[in-house]
């Protein structure tokens, strides 16, 4: 089974262990330290839609996608009707067309670290890189290895396998170990990184 069809079984089922109720807070510290200035800009494989919500919410011009349909209903369900900078599609942005590229700023929770070959993870980079305007930035929240093995939550990456597939169209300017912004009591571990295409 491919990763969309899983996705979107996932949420058929409503077995969602990523959804959140609250923006990460990794990316609300990201965009206020950085700082990151509210620009066009797109989320990857959105969810029910919180991180994009509040980056609308921050005036920030939001593109968001999820190959699930269901997510997609969700997010435009719990999207307020204040908030008119926030446009929600069903795709895949791997395979897909993007409407609106190039975007200044490009957000994914989740979304890298679910390609799990290299070579899936480097042609994700890649085609990140190509729906970027020049000097664009890329927040990334993946999955730490540096964690026990869990039951249940994100894929476990080491922070070679993301410099590796990275490196190439983008420049690092940071990776910090932390955590994920969750409901659940035991958060799993993360990587928070920022890159600029080069």
């Amino acid at each position: 089974m491919g990763i969309q069809q899983r996705f979107k079984d996932h949420y058929k089922k409503g077995y969602m262990p990523w959804a959140h109720k609250n923006p990460d807070f990794n990316l609300v510290e990201m965009v206020e330290r950085w700082p990151i200035k509210p620009c066009k800009t797109l989320e990857m494989g959105c969810g029910t839609g919180v991180d994009a919500t509040w980056l609308a919410s921050q005036k920030f011009d939001v593109t968001a996608c999820d190959v699930s349909e269901i997510a997609i209903q969700m997010a435009k369900d719990n999207l307020p009707e204040s908030v008119s900078n926030c446009h929600f599609h069903v795709l895949d942005c791997l395979n897909d067309p993007i409407p609106g590229a190039p975007f200044e700023f490009i957000f994914d929770r989740g979304y890298f670290h679910s390609n799990r070959t290299a070579k899936d993870r480097k042609r994700l980079a890649e085609k990140i890189a190509a729906s970027l305007q020049p000097k664009g930035l890329w927040l990334n929240i993946s999955g730490s290895f540096d964690a026990p093995e869990r039951e249940t939550g994100p894929p476990r990456m080491k922070a070679k396998n993301i410099v590796d597939a990275v490196e190439d169209s983008f420049k690092i300017l940071s990776i910090n170990a932390t955590h994920f912004g969750s409901d659940q009591e035991d958060p799993a571990r993360a990587w928070v990184c920022l890159f600029r295409k080069r």
